[in-house]
């Protein structure tokens, strides 16, 4: 972020710690949403380094937050205005910068490689298994008997679960097989302690399954 002018450290410090939790944003005059005020939340705001007109800081946010609004509304807050002079996201939902990353460019390579020469080798290189993108859900695994069920809309049942970990009556749950593969994604109807002291019952209510049906069903 760039100050217009020069404004004391002590001030900025504590300027920048009222904007950390649910706040009101109005999004800029030029971006991809309506135009209305929403509020979105702001995890951890932390200055790295101030230097002159120029702090660097970094800032854990809930999704749909504009940054450049942040600095916006951070210099009108400092009475001397304010912009973002530079963007750098280092993570977004699970994924972060220390995992592979490749770029547009080898993507684009990719696609070529495998249209052209018919070898899938460098395009499941570039692209990761759906199962990464849910490291930060709760997990089911369910038996191998269960799983032509799920994949025919049918809830989970309690004696088709293996094994559970911890989570509660609501949440979001990725359904998985034994092999660690994603079968559904569905909507806890009890908690896991529930589920695990209960014989019978619905225990997941699924919303979206991710793999064909197998066989058919009478």
């Amino acid at each position: 972020m760039h100050l217009h002018k020069e404004v004391d450290e002590q001030l900025l410090r504590e300027t920048i710690q009222k904007f950390i939790g649910k706040i009101k944003q109005l999004p800029p005059v030029k971006s991809a949403v309506k135009r209305q005020w929403r509020e979105r939340e702001i995890y951890e705001l932390e200055i790295l380094e101030f230097k002159g007109q120029d702090v660097l800081f970094r800032i854990k946010c809930q999704a749909g937050t504009y940054i450049r609004k942040i600095c916006s509304d951070l210099g009108q807050a400092l009475k001397v205005g304010a912009h973002m002079a530079e963007l750098r996201r280092t993570q977004a939902g699970p994924f972060t910068e220390a995992d592979h990353l490749v770029t547009l460019n080898d993507l684009r390579d990719a696609c070529h490689f495998y249209k052209e020469e018919n070898n899938p080798k460098f395009l499941l290189y570039c692209i990761q298994p759906i199962e990464t993108a849910l490291r930060h859900i709760s997990q089911c695994w369910i038996f191998d008997t269960t799983i032509k069920s799920v994949t025919h809309g049918r809830d989970v049942a309690i004696p088709g679960i293996s094994k559970l970990e911890n989570f509660r009556k609501g949440e979001t749950v990725a359904v998985m097989t034994l092999k660690e593969e994603l079968v559904a994604i569905g909507e806890a109807l009890l908690s896991a302690v529930e589920i695990n002291t209960k014989e019978k019952g619905l225990a997941i209510k699924v919303k979206k399954v991710f793999v064909e049906a197998i066989g058919a069903e009478k």
